[in-house]
């Protein structure tokens, strides 16, 4: 694996906004105060993970709208040359600022490249583009997302009493920087268990665009050499559900802790159900909030406040960052999610669900 992001902020803590602090003449955008604001964001896909739509596309034009700026917010839905077709239009249509979830970084770095060569400034939105050129980032704190996986693996193996329990890995893509960082803190508190003979290792595998179809059809095949696995720490709750699936089938749905990440109403209905121990929430309203006011003080020609510096090791450059905090959610919190508006009761809560969500106290 490539060598993660190193924090070299003191602190990383949540930000709860975002202020304009006078121009930044190296911003890379020549807009000036007096020009119209004018933001563009290309999402990567729709198929990795439900919240790019449900959550990212529906916060980030509460707060472009709220803010009563222009914007225009594309899906690139895996495809790479896609991705590209759309950064050129944006940069022609006459943005101020492009914000990018970048497919890979190769395909990253050529797109942050050419706005910047526009004088359009640039933003890498929850993955940072390696050895790209966006002026600033804005993620969660993505190793502290798979150490949380990790110990939540850990907690619900020492809650089901297993002994040298056997872990399977469902690893993210192989060609996105947050799986790499995911990996980071969930081996970090695996590998030492290993080490100790307290866990065996088991089949470890990355899964391809994160592709939930591919992960199921890796699964089985890790079942398949190794039929006895006990836990398997799944990198998000697509990968997640799609080994639930596979143990389904075999009648060991609930019997095998399996993990997640982004909190998705499917990920949080096999939780409540018992076939998931945990996922991982990541507040992205924060994120999109955050990210909506740093745009809107780029485009101003103005720079904006952050809380962490993270660096990129294949640019060799430290990017100035905006880094929220992760939350582990279990059965017994699941609640919490839908407190904080990211899912609603009707959308949880649905069929057989009813019953549980009364049961974990959502009302």
């Amino acid at each position: 694996m490539r060598k993660g992001l190193l924090l070299t902020a003191a602190s990383v803590a949540l930000v709860s906004s975002l202020t304009a602090c006078g121009d930044d003449s190296s911003s890379g955008s020549d807009s000036g105060s007096d020009a119209k604001p004018k933001i563009g964001v290309i999402l990567p896909d729709s198929k990795s993970s439900a919240r790019w739509e449900t959550a990212d596309r529906k916060y980030l034009s509460e707060a472009f709208k709220a803010a009563g700026v222009e914007y225009d917010i594309q899906n690139a839905q895996g495809d790479k040359q896609e991705f590209q077709t759309i950064a050129d239009q944006m940069i022609t249509s006459g943005v101020n600022v492009l914000v990018i979830v970048n497919l890979d970084s190769g395909t990253g770095k050529a797109v942050l490249d050419k706005a910047k060569a526009q004088g359009v400034a640039t933003i890498d939105y929850d993955r940072l583009t390696l050895g790209g050129s966006a002026q600033y980032y804005v993620s969660f704190d993505n190793t502290a997302v798979g150490k949380l996986q990790g110990e939540g693996l850990s907690k619900c193996l020492s809650d089901m009493k297993a002994k040298k329990p056997i872990v399977a890995t469902l690893n993210g893509s192989p060609t996105d920087n947050n799986a790499t960082l995911f990996a980071e803190g969930y081996n970090g508190v695996l590998d030492p268990k290993y080490k100790s003979g307290d866990y065996v290792k088991g089949p470890d595998q990355s899964v391809p665009d994160w592709d939930n179809a591919q992960a199921g059809t890796i699964f089985e095949q890790m079942l398949t050499s190794e039929p006895k696995v006990d836990g398997v720490l799944a990198a998000n709750d697509g990968l997640g559900n799609a080994a639930i699936a596979v143990l389904r089938k075999q009648n060991r749905n609930g019997e095998v802790p399996v993990t997640g990440q982004d909190a998705t109403v499917q990920g949080l209905q096999n939780i409540l159900a018992g076939d998931q121990c945990m996922t991982v929430y990541k507040a992205v309203k924060k994120e999109a909030d955050a990210t909506a006011r740093l745009a809107i003080s780029l485009a101003k020609g103005e720079k904006g406040e952050t809380n962490a510096t993270v660096e990129d090791p294949e640019g060799k450059r430290k990017v100035p960052s905006v880094l929220e905090t992760p939350v582990a959610i279990y059965k017994d919190n699941v609640k919490d999610v839908v407190d904080d508006g990211f899912v609603t009761k009707a959308e949880l809560c649905t069929g057989k669900y009813a019953a549980l969500c009364a049961k974990a106290g959502i009302k």
